[in-house]
Parts: C-alpha cells; structure tokens; sequence
C-alpha cells in the first residue's frame, strides 16, 4: 500500500514475509518452501500468498499434516544443499516434531564436525489474544532460545520482518523465524497498526543479533520483542503523560543476542522492565534480567521487573485470557510499583 502523501511503501509483515521469500526464490534457485497449507491458500497467516502461482508445486510443496516428515525432509534437504523454508503453523505443534528440530536440524553441524550446514528457516506463528486456547496461542521464545544450534528472530514490524526473512534464508545456520500472530495484518486475527511500516521493495537484510532502540528515553528502560514492543510504546506514551521518559528497546533476535544495546540502555536510565508474552518463568525475561545484574547491579536504581504470561495453560475463555496477557496498564503498574 503506497502512502501517496508521504511516498511510503507500507506493508503488514504478513505481506513483506511473502515479499522477501518471493526475491530470493527469484535470485536463489535452491530455495523453495514447505508446509501445510502453504500453496493455494498461502498459507493461513499470508506468508506464501502467491508463491505457488509463480514457482509452481515443485518449489511450493504443500505437505501432509505430519510435522515430523517434513521438518526431517527439510533438514535433509538443507544438508545436500538446498535452502528450505519450513512452516510449522503453529508453534504449540513443536511437541509432535521437536525431534527433528532439536536432534537433526539445530545439531547435525555440530554432529558433522562442521562438515554439514543445514541453512535452512523455520518458520512459525506464535501469539494468543485471539482466544484459540492453549495448543494454539503459546510464544515459547524461551523454549527455543535456550537450546544452542539454532539462531532465532522475531519481528516487531514489516520493516524488520522482511530483512529477517532475507538474512535467515541467506544464512548457513538453521534459524527459527517467530512471527506473532497479532502482528501479521490479517483481519480476523485484528491488526496492530504499529506493525504497518514503509518496507522497501528492493531487497536487503536486517542484521540478525542486533537490538534496536525504537524510542529514547531517560527514566526507565522497556525491553520487548515482536508484540511486547507495541506494548511497550503503548505505556511508554501512558507513561510519558505523567512526566515519565521510557526507552524502549526492541530486542528483534532472541539468538544471538544483543546483550550490550540492553545494558547500555539500562546504563542510562537505572530502571528495567521486560515485556515478556511467553511464560513468566525460565524464560527471556529472566535471562535478560540476570544478564544486567550480572553485569553491574551497581547501575540499577531499583530491581528489576518483569510484565509476562503467568505460569498457566492459556484459557479458551476471552476474559480470562486477556486477563492473563501482558499490557500497557501492566508495564506503568509494574513502574509505578518501583
């Protein structure tokens, strides 16, 4: 959608995920997509619309619904030098498939002595607000960042989701690529305006490891990924209200990551909060947490705190799953309660 007042090229990331796969399918003759769902419908969340039309079943393969086939295809594939992208619809699906991801795709080039990459992308929705209950709403970024082998991403906009993708499918390591469902601009799943972003229709990549500082601030420091970034500026405009400068910090990669954007943030502000939607427990908001303190605890104005999913099963019920997920109101209570 080209903003003709101010020459922007804005797209929601569902349609930039496309973009990105689209170029390099063009550029790379080695790259070609798996999943369920993934080629006439192109997919449920829009990230291979139109593909099929273009590349044909050869290089769209829809797949039966067996996780497992697939993702050890894919593994294998990636190995003898083909480039996949895999779509996992959902991450709560990992259970049937972790095998193949854990034990194959993040170990094989560690197995091989470096003989063997496996460049390929894992591709998969995460994100509840929609009340689709707990096999079909978890993040679980913690899950797969604590497990080493694989690089791990998680866009917070257009702009980001479509350099990722392009770095991910370029990359010689297997990366996990977690895009939030609330993010993507599909109607029935609502839309976060914040994620509609001027996206170049040139290609290019976003460096993956790198955090950025999406809002400048003195008086406290609020990390986030993927929808806790929205959140995040959300009460950082509450905030500012009451005379409170918030920095924001979007952490964009999960593996590597970006330890010292955080810490010099913190540096400045003496005050943390991490916007976390996975579980509140061994997660990325505990890890980004020690990892300040361990640094110097010395800079901290006062401890730390966390706004996360409480350690539940995700409920069917509307009211008590909003009641659950983080938001603005949580992170200026979670503020003022420092």
């Amino acid at each position: 959608m080209l903003d003709t007042q101010t020459n922007e090229r804005r797209l929601t990331i569902a349609r930039a995920m496309a973009e990105a796969i689209q170029q390099e399918m063009q550029a790379d003759e080695r790259v070609f997509v798996m999943g369920e769902d993934i080629g006439a419908l192109g997919g449920v969340f829009g990230n291979t619309r139109g593909l099929v039309d273009e590349f044909g079943r050869e290089r769209v393969r829809d797949t039966p619904i067996s996780e497992t086939a697939f993702i050890s295809a894919a593994v294998g594939a990636a190995m003898d030098g083909m480039r996949p992208v895999v779509e996992l619809m959902f991450v709560d699906f990992f259970g049937v498939c972790f095998d193949a991801i854990y034990n194959l795709m993040a170990k094989n080039t560690y197995f091989s002595g470096g003989n063997c990459a496996v460049p390929m992308v894992l591709m998969t929705s995460t994100g509840g607000g929609y009340s689709d209950a707990g096999q079909h709403s978890q993040c679980l970024y913690g899950t797969f960042a604590h497990l080493p082998g694989m690089k791990v991403v998680s866009p917070s906009n257009a702009y980001d989701a479509k350099g990722l993708m392009t770095a991910a499918m370029r990359d010689d390591s297997p990366v996990v690529y977690m895009f939030h469902k609330g993010l993507q601009g599909m109607g029935w799943l609502g839309t976060e305006e914040g994620a509609i972003v001027d996206t170049p229709e040139t290609g290019y990549t976003v460096e993956i490891g790198k955090a950025r500082v999406v809002r400048e601030g003195k008086d406290v420091t609020l990390v986030g990924l993927a929808m806790g970034v929205h959140n995040a500026l959300k009460a950082a405009d509450k905030l500012a209200e009451e005379g409170v400068s918030a920095e924001v910090v979007d952490l964009v990669s999960l593996v590597p990551l970006d330890r010292e954007t955080v810490l010099n943030s913190v540096a400045k502000t003496g005050r943390l909060i991490v916007v976390d939607e996975d579980y509140h427990s061994y997660g990325v908001s505990g890890e980004i947490i020690a990892s300040v303190c361990e640094h110097d605890v010395s800079k901290l104005k006062a401890a730390p705190k966390r706004v996360t999913y409480p350690d539940v099963p995700i409920p069917y019920a509307r009211h008590m799953e909003q009641f659950c997920l983080p938001n603005p109101d949580k992170i200026v209570a979670a503020y003022k309660a420092m």
